[in-house]
């Protein structure tokens, strides 16, 4: 594999598309924080300001203003993110709403416990970028929330009813996984430990099932399998991602078992989730074969691409697995022919199940300034550490 384009191609597409597209289209310069609901072209379609994506920007120009250059508009970027979150995105006691007006006013309260996570992300990164000890203090507390919601995320907002079918989610210990690297400056070295074993015992040991060689989404209460719609669905992007999270564990603590366990999680995944007859990932499908509740379980999103793209590359760099080379040879020659958008900057998200785009927007309530910049920095990072 000639690397040395691969290089370039992810390193360019990253510093002269898509990060200069949201620096250009996605800020508000009247009340600060970001526009995410941008058309084809860039161009605002909806004003609201949802707090997980506002936070994922403040993360994402911190994190390469602290990685790739010291540019200071990366810097002023992400410092007028944060000042508009730290203004109006929580209620004073850090519980984060999901989303405001533009002006920064309350729309909906903080039932979602990303907007907490990605807060905490976002200010971890932030504190590092500017040195400002406040921020580093709003990660801590919000992170510390975060662990005290670990077993009723939505809390009060909450629709189940308690005591017939308690389900636990995978998103959570997933996405701490992640979370306890992204703030290690900020936390003590023990209770750091204690919280990545337990994320990696949660995701590796609890809804990784064995007897079916794949990670799902939902379990009971007594970690069990459950036979209803949400217990028998999987989400392949989610557990493609969570296993690079886990490779990255890995390699903090130097356990090259659990490397090689993730990676081939990652292929066996990949193999389950890919669509045979027009090619790409399945967003969801129910692991028992039966129609999926979900009604775009068969679209095929960037997210779930990019993703599979950096676990696959990860697992190549750190285990040598061609089955990951292979992958991630099928997965970027998919990815980049379907969601690079040749004629306008950034990529589109949404694909029909032929690969067709169905929503031509770069930007909504779900998708933001995350997965395509973070998957192309860390596909670039990956690739020159094999070179």
């Amino acid at each position: 594999m000639d690397l040395k384009p691969l290089i370039r191609l992810y390193r360019d597409e990253l510093l002269e598309n898509v990060v200069p597209f949201w620096l250009n289209k996605s800020q508000d310069p009247v009340n600060g924080g970001y526009f995410t609901c941008l058309d084809r072209k860039g161009d605002v379609f909806d004003t609201d300001k949802f707090i997980w994506l506002q936070g994922r920007e403040v993360w994402l120009f911190s994190m390469i203003y602290n990685n790739i250059e010291k540019k200071q508009e990366w810097l002023d970027c992400a410092l007028q993110g944060g000042e508009f979150l730290r203004k109006y995105g929580h209620d004073g006691n850090y519980n984060w709403y999901f989303s405001l007006t533009r002006e920064g006013l309350p729309l909906i309260e903080p039932y979602n416990i990303f907007s907490y996570t990605f807060a905490t992300m976002a200010f971890g990164q932030l504190s590092k970028a500017s040195g400002n000890s406040e921020y580093a203090e709003i990660s801590r507390k919000t992170f510390d929330i975060v662990l005290s919601k670990v077993n009723n995320p939505k809390g009060k907002w909450d629709k189940s009813h308690p005591g017939t079918r308690n389900l636990k989610n995978f998103a959570l210990p997933m996405i701490l996984c992640n979370l306890a690297l992204e703030i290690e400056h900020l936390l003590d070295e023990k209770f750091l430990m204690r919280t990545i074993d337990t994320c990696i015992h949660e995701v590796m040991d609890v809804f990784y099932r064995p007897e079916l060689g794949l990670v799902v989404e939902n379990l009971t209460a007594e970690n069990e399998l459950s036979d209803s719609f949400e217990g028998r669905v999987l989400n392949p992007g989610h557990a493609i991602e969570a296993m690079w999270f886990i490779m990255d564990l890995g390699e903090r603590l130097k356990n090259s078992k659990l490397i090689e366990k993730a990676a081939s999680i990652a292929v066996r995944t990949a193999e389950y989730g890919w669509d045979q007859k027009y090619g790409g990932i399945f967003y969801f499908l129910d692991r028992k074969g039966y129609p999926p509740q979900q009604l775009e379980w068969d679209q095929k999103l960037w997210w779930v691409h990019i993703e599979s793209l950096i676990a696959m590359l990860k697992g190549y760099q750190l285990t040598g697995s061609e089955e990951c080379l292979r992958w991630f040879g099928r997965i970027h020659e998919y990815t980049w022919e379907h969601f690079k958008d040749r004629e306008y900057p950034e990529w589109f998200g949404y694909l029909n199940r032929q690969g067709e785009v169905l929503l031509p927007l770069k930007g909504g309530k779900w998708k933001g300034c995350f997965h395509v910049p973070r998957g192309l920095y860390k596909c670039w990072k990956t690739l020159e550490k094999l070179a």
